[in-house]
């Protein structure tokens, strides 16, 4: 028998909604693992201690993207831009440190949207094809701004570290407000 006021129809959908599993799709889980390994690997070339707060964040961002937690995500990607500054400071190389940079925001963008696609269609809907595409265009723009920030710091440093940092740091805030 209906509940009041609703059709047979209603029941069934009200029942298939309270059935879903609302956590993110298992091939955003597995790209944000990759893109975060990229960046931990990329972290410990650049520097070993920054690398490690990096590699922290990685993991972070892997499981705020498992539980299916903005706030883990937000968090992880905060301890990332500090292990990535401490890098830098520390006399990272700029190449592996701009890797680990673009890995990480793809990392958290991957597993942001994985977020919201499980609460919007759920884990068993079939997204492997968006979050592929979603994955491939924010590879392709980080890497656009990982060269263009590239080129700038070889163009624009004259081998002073702290101008070094600067730029590497925005174009950490390129990377970061381009994917935005």
């Amino acid at each position: 028998m209906s509940g009041v006021g609703r059709t047979r129809r209603e029941d069934h959908d009200h029942a298939r909604r309270a059935e879903r599993d609302d956590r993110p799709p298992v091939s955003s889980v597995v790209a944000a693992a990759i893109a975060g390994g990229v960046a931990l690997s990329a972290g410990f070339l650049a520097e070993p201690t920054g690398g490690a707060l990096v590699g922290v964040a990685a993991v972070g961002l892997v499981l705020g993207t498992l539980r299916g937690s903005h706030r883990v995500l937000s968090w992880s990607a905060g301890a990332g831009v500090v292990g990535l500054g401490v890098a830098g400071y520390l006399g990272a190389a700029p190449e592996p440190l701009l890797v680990a940079a673009a890995a990480l925001a793809v990392a958290w963008d991957v597993g942001d949207h994985g977020v919201s696609l499980g609460r919007q269609v759920g884990r068993d809907a079939s997204t492997r094809r968006n979050v592929v595409a979603h994955a491939g265009v924010t590879v392709l723009v980080g890497g656009t701004a990982v060269g263009v920030t590239y080129v700038a710091y070889v163009l624009a440093t004259g081998g002073q570290p702290v101008t070094a940092l600067a730029f590497l740091l925005l174009g950490a805030v390129v990377v970061a407000s381009t994917l935005r």
